[in-house]
């Protein structure tokens, strides 16, 4: 008896919990928050590298005090590599500011043989050729930049400052010397002589404006592409001699590289 009485306690008592737990009200749901894709903070210190290419353009006028001064017109190309530093400072979630200077070697070689003026003094007629060579060995900038960040990543940049860079310029002239008769026949055979070569390198002053865009692929790394207009203006080489040369000269580049940013910033949240 005692037993079944046991046992009709106990089952009441299954009963009665599973009554109460139909009751409870099911537990809620609870999601994780979305994930937010974070922003990047551009302010801090960068170093990096680049590489590319430069069209370049001298225009030089050779013997300008001599009747056989000859204007002469070059393409200075060739490729070019170095590194650049800056700072950026992020402003606000849209613009950047900065400061970059950066230094290069290059290629850029340009050569020409021109054909000097012919001339007449009395009865001898003058004619010649000038052989000229252009270099732009290397250059440096120190520039401003201002930014606006298309995305949290992608910023859009314009650039301009100073520019400085080493010209050489090199030349050789040959002259050929004719003797004319009453009757203006050539009279002898012409007689040519062949100039000294002279070159002179010129450390030259000027300005730089451009353009570039860049990505970061995350808080410290990033990739650029850019181009630079330069203008180191004009110059006189072997001033005072027979050979004295005004050159100007202006250089296009295009380049990319990649920057290592040091002191990244904390990460900020996407707008």
């Amino acid at each position: 008896m005692n037993r079944i009485m046991i046992g009709m306690a106990a089952a009441v008592s299954l009963l009665a919990t599973g009554a109460m737990a139909a009751d409870l009200a099911p537990r809620p749901t609870v999601k994780a928050p979305p994930m937010v894709d974070p922003g990047y903070n551009w302010t801090g210190f960068y170093a990096g590298l680049n590489g590319g290419y430069s069209w370049g353009r001298s225009n030089a006028t050779v013997l300008p005090t001599t009747p056989l001064a000859v204007s002469i017109g070059q393409n200075v190309d060739g490729g070019l590599g170095g590194g650049q530093i800056g700072y950026n400072w992020q402003v606000d979630p849209k613009w950047v500011l900065g400061v970059e200077a950066d230094i290069q070697g290059t290629g850029e070689r340009g050569r020409s043989i021109d054909t000097l003026a012919a001339v007449r003094i009395g009865s001898v007629g003058l004619t010649g050729t000038a052989n000229s060579s252009t270099d732009f060995p290397w250059f440096a900038t120190f520039r401003g930049r201002a930014g606006l960040l298309a995305d949290p990543s992608l910023l859009l940049y314009a650039t301009g400052g100073l520019a400085v860079g080493e010209v050489k310029f090199g030349t050789q002239a040959t002259l050929t010397g004719q003797l004319f008769d009453g009757n203006n026949a050539p009279a002898g055979a012409p007689v040519t002589v062949v100039g000294a070569t002279v070159s002179e390198s010129q450390i030259r002053w000027g300005w730089t404006a451009g353009a570039g865009i860049e990505k970061k692929f995350n808080r410290n790394w990033s990739a650029k592409l850019e181009y630079l207009y330069l203008d180191l203006g004009s110059a006189t080489s072997f001033g005072g001699t027979a050979n004295e040369t005004t050159v100007k000269f202006h250089d296009h580049v295009l380049r990319a590289g990649f920057n290592y940013q040091f002191t990244p910033g904390p990460v900020v949240a996407k707008y």
